[in-house]
């Protein structure tokens, strides 16, 4: 039978999340809840589609349109997410959703398409310069901490962990997420960048009840860092996660992750260990290789209207300098008043 392309709704929306958890392609930013969580967090329309063939589903595609007054006009596959783009079975249904994808930015008219792609760039795509890079890595947790922390991570990180044991930090998973969102709203002001709502990691932790969980980590009964994790098939995926000032002194961070690793290791039977994307240059991408993780570059890629151009609303270009340096400087109250009404463009 001939593929068809249809719209996401509730009724499809088992058999989408059963083909996207049955294609190795698929990732855990393709499943359906995220399109919920954006229309909802950050109110931007969502237009996830899927390739249907004799009654099942043979190809998934999301997509949100991110519009506002300050950073533009984007059509992307997907917002708010490390990986996207279309993930099919056969190369006719990731033709008719490319093709739809196109067609739609036509009818919205959208200057920007954009697909986030882990692999392979799509071909006749318009690529962006080397920017963003992932991290991911193997893990083998056996249950003896000693020997799996020599196997998992580095010397130098290994004696950071230690550091931070000796010192009395300890660690907790659960699934607060108001709990982190008061951690991370801390560190992104104190980076320069506008926070997430609230709102959000709640809708998340609704979003994906049995596939999410908080490791936070304690000095002195207080918590000084914390990380919101997911977990998809056999990998884990720290993916929002920040530290108060005193976290860094502390070697918190550090704890943290490898508290991560060893918890979805042992009691998720983890395998893959992703440590999501880092811009080049940023201490976060060397954080990360400093633990021994490789980095790979994200192909993004686009379709443009006439007269436009790829997006460059990332910290690393020169005419935000300024009002990162001014927001760093901020009252904490006020940075989480006027973050989230930001950061819906900065998906």
């Amino acid at each position: 039978m001939a593929i068809r392309i249809r719209e996401l709704d509730d009724a499809a929306a088992p058999a989408w999340d059963r083909f996207v958890r049955a294609t190795p392609e698929a990732t855990f930013f393709h499943l359906a809840p995220w399109a919920r969580v954006i229309r909802e967090a950050f109110g931007h329309g969502t237009h996830y589609v899927y390739a249907e063939q004799d009654g099942a589903v043979v190809g998934v595609l999301p997509m949100a349109r991110m519009r506002t007054r300050l950073f533009g006009d984007l059509l992307a596959s997907t917002p708010f997410c490390v990986y996207g783009g279309a993930v099919a079975s056969g190369g006719e249904a990731a033709a008719a959703l490319e093709a739809y994808a196109i067609d739609l930015q036509r009818r919205l008219g959208v200057p920007c398409l954009e697909f986030r792609r882990r692999g392979a760039p799509d071909p006749g795509w318009q690529p962006r310069p080397p920017l963003y890079f992932t991290f991911r890595k193997a893990i083998a947790i056996t249950g003896d901490d000693t020997k799996d922390m020599e196997r998992n991570i580095p010397r130098k990180q290994r004696a950071e962990v230690r550091k931070a044991l000796k010192r009395g930090l300890t660690t907790l998973t659960d699934g607060d997420v108001d709990r982190l969102h008061r951690i991370y709203a801390e560190s992104v002001r104190n980076l320069g960048s506008p926070v997430f709502p609230r709102r959000y990691f709640r809708l998340l932790a609704a979003a994906f009840p049995g596939e999410h969980d908080v490791t936070t980590v304690l000095h002195e009964g207080r918590p000084v860092s914390a990380v919101l994790n997911f977990h998809f098939r056999e990998e884990v995926l720290p993916y929002y996660g920040g530290g108060t000032r005193a976290a860094r002194g502390l070697a918190a961070n550090d704890l943290m992750y490898w508290e991560v690793m060893r918890r979805a290791g042992a009691e998720r039977g983890a395998t893959l260990f992703d440590f999501g994307r880092s811009k080049a240059g940023t201490g976060a991408f060397d954080f990360k290789r400093n633990w021994g993780f490789a980095p790979e570059e994200l192909h993004y890629c686009y379709r443009l209207a006439e007269g436009a151009s790829v997006p460059d609303n990332n910290p690393n270009n020169p005419k935000y300098r300024l009002l990162i340096a001014a927001w760093k400087r901020l009252p904490l109250v006020i940075a989480n008043l006027i973050g989230p009404r930001l950061v819906r463009g900065l998906g």
